[in-house]
């Protein structure tokens, strides 16, 4: 678990005596404690050592606007804290990239693994095209990287932590995905349709492909398409699709209002629906003007 220290707001973890930065004495600043049980018992994991309930992070909620497209990653109703993660990078002036991750709860630290392997694969995607690279290419060495990332981070003597990862790779008339795992993509608009195939035992959750050191060799799915015809492209988590597989009701929902409020809107419905996981949502609109230049990213907590 960590935080910050009062003096100089440096990162530090939960037990430290002193900030390492400034030296400040740390031993009289208030302890986090147990969301569920109260107790001042956390561990450098995350865990309450009383009652073992891991406990929330400020990524409980975060939104992210980026050249007319929008995620927005939540930790649902029944989850103690957000494991999914996204990634929205432009390149240059004619492509888009967005990564969404959903870290496999049964594994150690899968919120830093998704964050981690959203984050590699979204600035490699973008500096392979500035490169002058394709899609396919971009996005396969992106997920390789991931991959390597999220399997470096195993420490001696626990599971290896893991993710699914799905992005998109949007630039002029043309649309590349690729994904390992079961988070989704959709295309959205005339003929929507979805556009992965789950790694997962048909009818169950079990995955037979994620990122990880004990996933083996990581061999991603890659698929591009063009359209003539307006429409998005929307990633999602679990948490979304379990709710509203269907591309046509996620059409219905998605294609109105701005992509933020769109991706708000399906969030929402998630949620209304039981909210039983984290849910990610990431709609880049296709075809459909000019894509603006501003940049506004803002993570925020929870208030319910």
């Amino acid at each position: 678990m960590t935080g910050s220290c009062p003096e100089c707001g440096t990162r530090v973890m939960a037990g430290e005596a002193f900030c390492e930065q400034c030296g400040h004495d740390l031993s009289s600043a208030p302890r986090a404690s147990c969301t569920a049980c109260g107790s001042a018992s956390i561990g450098q994991d995350g865990y309450c050592e009383n009652c073992g309930m891991l406990q929330p992070t400020g990524r409980d909620h975060v939104e992210i606007e980026l050249a007319a497209m929008a995620g927005v990653s939540d930790r649902g109703l029944r989850h103690s804290r957000n494991e999914d993660a996204m990634a929205l990078v432009t390149a240059g002036q004619d492509a888009v990239v967005a990564v969404v991750c959903d870290g496999v709860s049964t594994s150690p630290r899968p919120d830093e693994a998704s964050q981690a392997a959203a984050d590699i694969a979204a600035v490699t995607i973008a500096k392979r095209l500035a490169e002058g690279e394709g899609a396919e290419a971009a996005t396969r060495e992106a997920v390789r990287l991931a991959a390597d990332t999220v399997a470096f981070s195993a420490r001696i003597g626990e599971d290896s932590p893991a993710c699914t990862l799905v992005s998109a790779v949007v630039e002029r008339r043309q649309v590349t995905v690729g994904w390992v795992g079961d988070s989704r993509a959709y295309w959205l608009g005339d003929n929507s349709s979805l556009l992965t195939t789950d790694d997962a035992t048909p009818g169950t959750h079990m995955l037979t492909a994620w990122l990880g050191a004990d996933a083996g060799e990581v061999v991603p799915h890659v698929r591009t398409f063009t359209t003539d015809g307006p429409g998005a492209v929307l990633l999602c988590s679990d948490g979304l699709w379990n709710y509203y597989p269907e591309p046509e009701m996620l059409a219905a929902t998605a294609l109105s209002g701005t992509p933020l409020s769109a991706a708000r809107r399906l969030v929402r419905l998630a949620n209304e629906a039981g909210g039983h996981d984290n849910i990610t949502v990431a709609i880049i609109p296709f075809g459909q003007g000019e894509r603006a230049e501003a940049t506004v990213a803002f993570p925020k907590e929870r208030s319910d």
